[in-house]
């Protein structure tokens, strides 16, 4: 599947996914997935960390395995469990057994037929896929060292059936919105990418590829917009899905143009905090309303 592949051709692969990555984004994950090593990749929430790790498994044709962070996130919630309830009814079956059959069945109660395996554990065993480790700088420490280990040599320890190797590696990309520093020794396993907002231009371009009934004003308004939001410092800053929800939004209410009747009908689609929507009501919408400036933006962007 790698063979012949190059940035520029696995930039049109995204494409084709629905992602337009930048020069910058396709040569990382080129050279990741060309050296065999994990990707880290950080930038501010919204700006389509997770939206390139499904689009990279779909220009690649692999399956996808997201494991999403949380604190207090174990090494064994992230690689398997055992499945309790089939283990209670295979033992209530042998101690209904004869005693030829009983000890053999007991035996059996940490059989692999009852390891329900999770994201790392399945990604392992698949052949070449997609391993997304989402918001890795929610879990904690101890789950960064485990992690760590596992990346060091694709393998994992289930101690009732002893150590998994993956055949072939997956693919494992890892996102942080940089809540916390993750470890130096973690990044240093990891190509690194820092993930930006969109330019202008681009953005448009998403919104035309993903929502073509939007008229063009209204989406280079939208963007120009939320560029704007962006950068005035909002408790949480409108990401490119929050664009896309409010051009549709715009769109569906047949609005041709932004003006303040049709942010304030809109606004829980690009603000999702009451402290920014206060902050935009209180100048009637005058940081988001449409600029002379904006045009330019449009004219460029063609």
């Amino acid at each position: 599947m790698l063979t012949g592949l190059t940035p520029a051709s696995l930039a049109t692969r995204l494409g084709t996914a629905g992602y337009l990555a930048d020069d910058e984004t396709a040569t990382a994950c080129f050279l990741a997935l060309r050296m065999g090593r994990p990707l880290f990749l950080e930038g501010d929430p919204g700006v389509g960390k997770t939206a390139l790790a499904r689009a990279v498994a779909q220009a690649l044709g692999r399956p996808l395995f997201r494991l999403q962070c949380y604190e207090g996130l174990s090494a064994s919630e992230a690689l398997y469990e055992w499945d309790f309830p089939r283990q209670l009814l295979h033992l209530r079956v042998a101690e209904t057994a004869g005693i030829e059959h009983r000890d053999r069945m007991e035996a059996e109660l940490y059989d692999r037929r009852f390891l329900l395996a999770r994201p790392i554990l399945r990604a392992f065993e698949a052949g070449p896929s997609v391993l997304l480790i989402d918001e890795i700088d929610r879990a904690d420490d101890e789950f960064e060292a485990f992690l760590l280990e596992a990346l060091s040599d694709f393998s994992v320890t289930v101690p009732e059936l002893g150590t998994i190797t993956a055949a072939t590696p997956p693919f494992v990309l890892l996102t942080s919105n940089r809540t916390r520093e993750v470890h130096d020794a973690l990044k240093r396993r990891c190509l690194y990418h820092w993930l930006e907002h969109p330019s202008p231009e681009r953005e448009l371009a998403i919104i035309r590829q993903r929502l073509p009934h939007v008229p063009e004003t209204l989406a280079g308004q939208v963007v120009a917009a939320a560029r704007r939001m962006r950068q005035a410092g909002l408790l949480k800053p409108p990401g490119i899905a929050e664009t896309l929800d409010w051009a549709d939004a715009l769109s569906v209410l047949e609005r041709g143009e932004l003006d303040a009747a049709s942010i304030a009908m809109t606004l829980g689609s690009v603000a999702k905090y009451q402290e920014d929507q206060a902050r935009l009501r209180k100048d009637a919408y005058a940081l988001v309303l449409p600029r002379a400036e904006d045009v330019g933006t449009r004219k460029a962007s063609r």
